[in-house]
């Protein structure tokens, strides 16, 4: 497996040309408060992209100052106006899918037809909420005692700080802007500083759709703790937002106990898939390298640990082994790759660390294994074989192309195993035996579960997890609720004289 050195298409570099390269703040593209910059690379070659503004403790206190000046009006504008606006950056982010496929295919490495994949997606979050916008419902009801009338509703939680990942540029913004929006909660968002242009394009494409200036600010910055730390400490801060590691989100989780703020944390994962002796092969290979090799394995819900029955372990392994070794690693614009870069050098170090310590934890390579020569932070798609129970590898969050394979023999062994993780985010269940499933669902410890399928993610229905992968949920209804607080108005009985 070769890599190529990708050439950036033409309209690529005049997108580039094109992009904002400044933080948003109050409607307005401006540069750090101290002129500082910071550069943004490609992943497949190594090279720099563009230098973007680099935000200071300053510059977040200013955003927050535009978002909390907006609140108040923002908060009582008319659902159907949020709608309207959400709406329009669906039709927008769709009319310009290309252009952001292209720009997080260059930033973050995914291959271009797998960026349009994340369009598609990351869109419908704008779409989704613009409909559930109008439908936040409350409640009026008659007090038990007859005595008085209670109405219950809902009310946006006010400014709140959101902290996108790396992996998925855009559907991790619009999962979290577009519910806020609907709410009516203005925003501070950081994105990665790894990957932040597709978010400087999506607020430019959520000003064009008309959003009102100071609903949504963007302050990019090389370090995190800059806009985190002063915004957290801040009492106007109502609540934050954060999809990343465990241990970032439990720090984040006790700054925010000082001022009670709302929480909402999607976290690590560990995710198991489970391939019992009655499976379709045929689907639970397909499912494997779907769940397996999205963003190259970069991805919390990404299978973690494949854990096959003992009499078709050998079948499944041969078979998942020969898929994955079939795909063409390559830059994210060559049309022909299927497998990109991963994100820098370090991951890609860690990465290899992990396989060689499986191996010599007696662990068998039954494909890749190894670095790839060349530009960019290539890594061969990987399938371990016989991974004993105790290899490291089974307790880490790979994020990266490896697939650890080991056995059980039982139904309770399975569950026991899965179970076993500190993390609950994604799971997989591969069965032909519906009570089985059924069974396995209502006793693994998970969050969200894969029947037969490789791939979970909707924007219809609720993401997350339990245990060390966090609180909260984001998508569906449940998506929604997260950016509101309930308010109980005790209305005397109308009909006392």
């Amino acid at each position: 497996m070769d890599t190529a050195t990708p050439v950036i298409p033409e309209r690529a570099q005049q997108l580039l040309e094109q992009l904002p390269t400044g933080l948003l703040i109050d409607g307005r593209w401006v540069d750090a408060s101290d002129g500082g910059t910071f550069a943004v690379e490609d992943p497949s070659t190594g090279q720099t992209l563009l230098e973007i503004a680099d935000a200071t403790s300053n510059d977040a206190i200013a955003a927050l100052d535009a978002a909390d000046a907006a609140q108040g009006a923002w908060a009582l504008t008319a659902p159907r106006e949020r709608a309207e606006i959400l709406r329009r950056g669906f039709e927008l982010v769709t009319e310009r899918a290309e252009d952001f496929a292209l720009l997080m295919t260059m930033e973050m490495g995914k291959p271009l037809a797998e960026a349009r994949g994340e369009v598609t997606y990351g869109a419908e979050f704008l779409r989704w909420f613009s409909e559930e916008t109008v439908r936040d419902y409350g409640r009026y009801l008659t007090s038990p005692e007859g005595k008085s009338r209670i109405l219950v509703q809902r009310k946006p939680v006010g400014p709140c700080l959101l902290i996108t990942p790396w992996n998925f540029p855009l559907a991790m913004a619009t999962r979290k802007v577009a519910p806020a929006i609907a709410a009516g909660c203005t925003m501070v968002l950081k994105p990665a500083n790894l990957t932040p242009l597709t978010s400087l394009l999506f607020a430019q494409v959520m000003q064009e759709a008309g959003l009102p200036k100071g609903v949504l600010n963007v302050v990019a910055t090389s370090t995190a703790s800059e806009i985190s730390t002063p915004l957290m400490q801040d009492r106007r801060l109502r609540k934050i937002s954060f999809t990343g590691s465990t241990q970032v989100g439990q720090r984040l989780l006790a700054a925010a106990s000082e001022n009670v703020l709302r929480t909402s944390m999607e976290l690590g994962g560990n995710a198991p898939f489970i391939v019992f002796e009655d499976a379709d092969l045929d689907k639970a290979v397909q499912g494997a390298v779907a769940a397996k090799m999205r963003n190259m394995g970069e991805a919390c819900t990404a299978a973690n640990r494949f854990l096959v029955h003992a009499s078709v372990a050998e079948e499944f392994t041969a078979r998942f082994a020969e898929t994955l070794g079939a795909l063409k690693v390559g830059g994210g614009t060559d049309p022909d790759s299927a497998v990109g870069p991963l994100i820098d050098g370090k991951a890609r170090d860690n990465i290899h660390a992990l396989v060689t310590e499986a191996v010599e934890q007696g662990a068998t390579v039954a494909v890749g294994g190894n670095p790839l020569d060349g530009p960019g932070y290539f890594f061969a798609p990987t399938v371990l074989a016989k991974v004993p129970r105790e290899a490291s590898i089974l307790d880490a969050e790979i994020f990266g192309p490896v697939a650890p394979i080991t056995t059980f023999t039982t139904e309770e062994e399975a569950i026991r195993m899965a179970n076993s993780s500190e993390y609950g985010l994604a799971s997989y269940v591969f069965t032909t035996d519906y009570s089985r499933m059924v069974r396995v669902a209502e006793q693994i410890e998970f969050g969200m579960v894969g029947y037969n399928t490789g791939v979970i993610s909707n924007a219809a229905a609720p993401f997350g997890g339990v245990k060390q992968s966090g609180l909260g949920r984001e998508g569906g209804a449940e998506g929604l609720a997260e950016y509101t607080t309930t308010q109980y108005v005790c209305i005397p009985d109308p009909y006392a004289r």
